[in-house]
């Protein structure tokens, strides 16, 4: 069962790459591709989300005792498609500035300087948008593993202690039973002597 979630999270990891590099490109392309391309993000986006519904079913058959590992990632995944989704209507955003331009004929040399810097600047801030992104992935998946450990941690600890209250059990039973054999042992010598 776990095999298919960790399937299912390759399939996510490969789709959002692809994804966040078609969402970097969108406002570089000529306007041909440009409709291509967003046709073709909002056609994997949609893919991405039915692979965490699929993700999300297989958490729910999970056993309770080992959901909160997943629980913790899933809600990872649903926050970086969020992130995607809102990079996505960003760029689509800067296409559009594009297209509004173009209808409107904005001809004169300066505007045309002034968008091609426009356009430089968000490609920039794209870029260092994505950067961002990807370090506080990195970042989140360090945390996720931290809880993760901290949590197989504690279960260590809860099942250190109750294996030590066992052994303090049975101690307490070897000293009873050391007792009771001292006892039978005068009562049998004492039997003897009479």
């Amino acid at each position: 069962m776990s095999s298919d979630f960790e399937g299912y999270e390759q399939d996510f990891a490969v789709l959002t790459a692809e994804i966040t590099s078609k969402i970097a490109r969108v406002p570089r392309l000529p306007p041909d591709e440009k409709k291509q391309m967003v046709a073709n993000v909002e056609k994997q986006l949609e893919e991405a989300k039915e692979l965490l519904e699929q993700m999300d079913l297989e958490v729910r058959e999970i056993p309770p005792q080992s959901r909160g590992m997943y629980s913790n990632r899933m809600r990872s995944y649903k926050q970086e498609m969020g992130k995607l989704e809102t990079d996505f209507k960003r760029s689509r955003i800067a296409y559009s500035d594009e297209v509004r331009n173009e209808l409107l004929g904005d001809d004169g040399n300066s505007s045309e300087n002034q968008l091609i810097k426009l356009r430089e600047e968000r490609a920039h801030l794209l870029d260092n948008t994505e950067r961002l992104e990807r370090s506080s992935r990195r970042l989140e998946a360090g945390y996720q593993i931290a809880v993760e450990t901290e949590q197989i941690g504690q279960e260590m600890l809860e099942n250190l202690s109750h294996d030590r209250e066992k052994i303090k059990r049975a101690r307490e039973r070897l000293r009873e039973t050391d007792a009771n054999l001292g006892k039978s042992s005068r009562v049998l010598t004492g039997m003897l002597r009479r």
